[in-house]
């Protein structure tokens, strides 16, 4: 972030005619955004990576849930800041495989912060930031109350949930167990 820090202020000019070295508006805010959100994280829980310290747009998420379901597990998540930032929200995807009503084996996520239109007015707007994102996907291990039952992306699991806790508490552990040791 440093780098990065330091190469808008060497190539930032908006003066300059040579537009490939401009740093975009996606950019900027985002130099902003990590520095505010890794401030405000909580550590123990959420952990961001940046394998490029260069690319603000392109990171890790790893969250290891301290209470809850998924207690013991360790999940990552890539997210991918698009150009259009903050206008449309991040892709966001899960790369560990878990039993989730509204993470998808595939690991797709349901998350209406992540849609940006959405029918409970809870969606991407521009005024959501980074570290809002972060705190919407933790939200998906420790506040159930934000998991949707109503379309849920793994409709098992949200059955399973539904119907016999105990059932969907084993078969968590078991996925946590075969995929997600921390």
């Amino acid at each position: 972030m440093i780098t990065l820090t330091r190469k808008l202020k060497k190539d930032g000019s908006t003066s300059s005619p040579d537009t490939s070295k401009r740093i975009s508006v996606r950019d900027r805010l985002l130099i902003k955004e990590v520095q505010e959100m890794e401030q405000e994280m909580e550590t123990n829980v959420c952990k961001v990576v940046f394998n490029d310290p260069n690319v603000l747009s392109e990171f890790t998420l790893t969250i290891t849930p301290d209470e809850g379901f998924w207690k013991g597990g360790k999940f990552k998540f890539t997210i991918a800041v698009p150009e259009e930032y903050n206008m449309i929200p991040p892709k966001v995807k899960c790369t560990t495989k878990l039993w989730h009503p509204n993470i998808s084996e595939a690991g797709e996520v349901c998350l209406s912060l992540l849609r940006q239109n959405s029918i409970d007015g809870l969606g991407w707007a521009p005024t959501r930031r980074l570290k809002d994102l972060v705190w919407g996907i933790n939200s998906l291990f420790n506040d159930l109350s934000v998991i949707n039952f109503d379309d849920p992306l793994n409709s098992d699991a949200a059955d399973q949930y539904q119907q016999d806790k105990k059932e969907f508490q084993k078969k968590v552990s078991e996925y946590i167990f075969l995929y997600a040791r921390g």
